[in-house]
């Protein structure tokens, strides 16, 4: 035991060097300095748009109407709409190319892999303004849409990866029980892996999140097109910067309210499993089974 706990404390140290007292203070003073250098940027920021009039109220009074306030709810509320059909959209997409991908017929193989590969190269952008001119589909579905293909092929990728990242002895001893390839992907392979897939799948799905705000390029009336007819189209000295400064807070809130459930996910996950851990407790070595005699 002492041999052992020898060892692990070599290996530890060797690992990482615990910081000196010269280095603990060259440490706090790089601290220090970072902090002064990004406090005197806030300030000079402040500085700079208190200097052109951005607080002023002749261009925050529009926030006050009723009108105004109902045209960004109804933007944030479009916003939403669009990023629920696309991330749920992308989920199944990215899934079912995914599973082609892994498939062991080479067409079916072969044409997934077309698929994820040109969409993925695709600009996202470039894909919603075909979708919405050359097809002539309406705001909505052409945004959806463009999402979708982009977000699926990415996240199929990221499905497929972390399917084969399984330890292969989980998928040979399902094999072993007699299993088919569907049921050790689903009940085998594709549970272990959504834990570690889970961080990638939502910093994807901020990224459909963000460029959600690509559809005021269509016309789709969203968060960031009613933004732009604030700033734009209204007498007010063009509120430009105060719009930004209410619509940003409300887009980086948004993403990370999913990283805040992305990690809840996680740690719940992590409690389950100690759960089941402790549930499915090894028998005591030096315990006596009943033999058929016994009660």
């Amino acid at each position: 035991m002492t041999a052992l706990g020898l060892h692990g404390d070599t290996r530890s140290t060797a690992l990482y060097d615990h910081p000196g007292p010269r280095t603990r203070r060259r440490h706090l003073l790089y601290g220090v300095l970072s902090t002064v250098v990004l406090l005197a940027l806030a300030a000079w920021i402040l500085y700079l748009l208190f200097d052109t009039g951005q607080f002023t109220e002749a261009k925050w009074s529009p926030f006050t109407y009723e009108g105004i306030q109902e045209l960004l709810l109804r933007g944030l509320g479009n916003t939403l709409k669009a990023f629920a059909y696309a991330s749920v959209l992308s989920l199944l997409l990215g899934a079912v190319l995914a599973a082609g991908r892994l498939s062991v017929h080479r067409p079916l193989r072969w044409l997934s892999t077309v698929c994820v590969e040109f969409f993925r190269a695709m600009p996202v952008l470039v894909m919603i303004f075909f979708i919405f001119v050359a097809l002539k589909v309406q705001p909505l579905p052409a945004l959806v849409a463009g999402l979708t293909l982009y977000n699926g092929s990415v996240l199929a990728e990221v499905f497929r990866t972390g399917v084969n990242a399984v330890d292969r002895g989980q998928r040979e001893a399902a094999y072993a029980l007699g299993m088919r390839k569907t049921q050790v992907t689903t009940y085998v392979l594709a549970p272990q892996a959504v834990r570690a897939m889970l961080p990638a799948i939502i910093s994807q799905l901020v990224v459909a999140l963000k460029d959600t705000s690509l559809g005021f390029l269509i016309t789709y009336e969203e968060f960031l097109h009613a933004g732009k007819l604030i700033a734009s189209n209204l007498d007010y000295d063009l509120p430009f910067i105060p719009v930004v400064l209410v619509i940003s807070p409300v887009y980086i809130g948004m993403c990370m309210l999913l990283s805040w459930f992305a990690t809840w996910v996680a740690k719940r996950e992590r409690r389950s499993l100690k759960t089941r851990a402790v549930k499915v407790a090894p028998a005591d070595p030096g315990a006596v089974l009943p033999g058929p005699g016994q009660g």
